[in-house]
């Protein structure tokens, strides 16, 4: 069973920068894309960006070029690190990583920010930005 574990959450004050981890084992799919997504108080859940095997990225419009999206692989589990560089206050919310099931190699490998393309979910951890 897959796993994902987020953390480096915190409050931070606007303008500064923040890492995040995300943990994900069991994993040991060679084609898949992962996802990070955030869901403010009173908002729906959003997606931020998303990073495939062979490394393409989608960002998110109200992320683009604030945030960077990488990721470091190992034999059956890989860390996800978010960089949000210039936080800004409606930045605050609950940041969830989730990863998407196995891609035959007959299926492109497409960034997505659709929550119904992401399969496994982390508990998520909080960022909070003060003005």
């Amino acid at each position: 069973q897959v796993q994902l574990v987020e953390s480096g959450g915190g409050s931070v004050q606007a303008g500064n920068s923040l890492r995040l981890s995300c943990l994900v084992s069991q994993f040991r799919y060679n084609r898949h894309c992962l996802g990070w997504f955030r869901q403010a108080p009173g908002k729906e859940r959003e997606g931020v960006a998303s990073i495939c095997s062979d490394g393409r990225t989608l960002y998110a419009h109200s992320v683009n070029g604030r945030f960077t999206i990488s990721k470091v692989s190992a034999y059956d589990s890989l860390h996800l690190y978010p960089q949000m560089t210039s936080l800004k206050p409606e930045d605050t919310a609950v940041y969830y990583c989730a990863s998407g099931p196995p891609r035959p190699v007959w299926v492109d490998l497409i960034p997505t920010l659709s929550q119904s393309d992401y399969v496994h979910w982390g508990p998520g951890t909080q960022v909070t930005v003060s003005s």
